[in-house]
């Protein structure tokens, strides 16, 4: 097969979707890979080291007009439309539920959309989204704390606070993998975090294996509220799979908030769960609403693009790999997890969140199988 591996031209993203040791394997399995010109570069990869690895570095039109696999980590964005060609394979991160425009472009475009986000296990489990979470949720933290100063607008206060001053006051909504790691790099800055989540069950296992410092409590509309009055930073970590975001905090909400408080929210790529988010990018990261900063960019990971295209393609690799050797159709019979991930075939919607988004026709994709 031919594997193509696009340079991202997505506003200040520097990841990339196969590193060296990945094309070596590759080449190893027989198959042709195609790395654009510097695509590795923003996460430390030259083009040489590609090359060593029996890599073929290539322009992006060849690129796209050869390669029957793309890999990529975020979606195409407009002026690749264009490029995508019938019965191409696109493995990357789409969430289709938040960009109709996307959604119809690969209607219309006749490939194959295999998500990053929705390849999921028996357990549940979102192997692809889970290191990017982690990541996020890290990062999150990070960037509540540098938007609390003074010198960007925000309150003033350092969230560990120091002997004799309180620390700040983080809240958290959701609790998976994005709110389990933020919570765990507040804590670690000495905050006072409140985590809150709709599964008891979870709820419980949370408040065993955090620090003491982190409060966990059962999500409703009444302790949200309450919340917010009290918090420096909320993040907002809520997550259905494949589909849109609830939106939690209203606008009017943000008066309950303290003046010069950030709003940091990783569900963005899924629309976001507060009613005032709108995508931002690395370069221009905040806006401000209602004299709230709000953070939300919609590719976080790509801030530090060395640990997020390591950590990402250790995961990623192997379904790659397999789609490769097998093919899409025998590899999506074949591995549960991968089939859970199509979402687009052929011009026919096949994951339930995305026609629900959209009031699209939904295909079992097992017919086309």
């Amino acid at each position: 097969m031919i594997v193509g591996v696009p340079k991202k031209i997505k506003t200040a993203e520097h990841r990339v979707a196969l590193v060296p040791a990945g094309a070596h394997a590759l080449r190893g399995d027989g198959h042709t890979v195609l790395v654009e010109q510097g695509a590795g570069l923003g996460s430390g990869f030259a083009d040489d080291t590609y090359r060593a690895q029996g890599a073929s570095i290539v322009g992006a039109a060849e690129l796209w007009g050869r390669a029957e696999l793309i890999l990529k980590v975020k979606e195409p964005i407009e002026p690749e439309w264009p490029c995508i060609r019938a019965g191409q394979v696109l493995f990357t991160y789409f969430h289709f539920a938040a960009s109709q425009s996307l959604t119809a472009a690969l209607i219309k475009s006749q490939a194959i959309a295999i998500a990053y986000e929705t390849v999921q296990l028996e357990s549940g489990e979102l192997p692809l989204l889970t290191p990017m979470s982690e990541v996020a949720g890290r990062m999150a933290v990070q960037e509540g704390a540098k938007y609390l100063e003074k010198a960007y607008g925000g309150s003033g206060i350092l969230l560990g606070g120091v002997p004799g001053v309180l620390p700040g006051e983080v809240l958290i909504i959701g609790g998976g993998t994005v709110g389990t790691n933020a919570a765990k790099m507040a804590a670690g800055l000495g905050a006072h975090v409140t985590l809150l989540d709709l599964s008891l069950d979870r709820l419980r296992y949370l408040a065993d294996v955090l620090p003491p410092n982190v409060d966990v409590l059962y999500s409703n509309r009444h302790n949200i509220v309450e919340q917010l009055r009290r918090a420096d930073v909320v993040i907002g970590a809520v997550l259905r799979p494949g589909a849109k975001a609830p939106h939690l905090v209203t606008r009017a909400d943000l008066g309950l908030m303290k003046p010069g408080s950030i709003i940091v929210d990783v569900a963005v790529d899924q629309g976001g769960c507060f009613e005032t988010t709108k995508p931002t990018t690395h370069d221009h990261p905040t806006y401000v609403v209602d004299g709230i900063i709000h953070y939300a960019v919609a590719n976080m990971p790509g801030g530090v693009p060395r640990t997020s295209t390591l950590a990402l393609t250790n995961a990623t690799f192997p379904y790659a790999r397999r789609l490769a050797r097998d093919g899409w159709q025998q590899a999506c019979r074949q591995d549960r997890a991968l089939f859970f991930g199509l979402n687009v075939i052929a011009g026919k919607v096949v994951y339930p969140g995305v026609a629900e988004a959209f009031g699209l026709p939904l295909v079992d994709p097992k017919r086309l199988l």
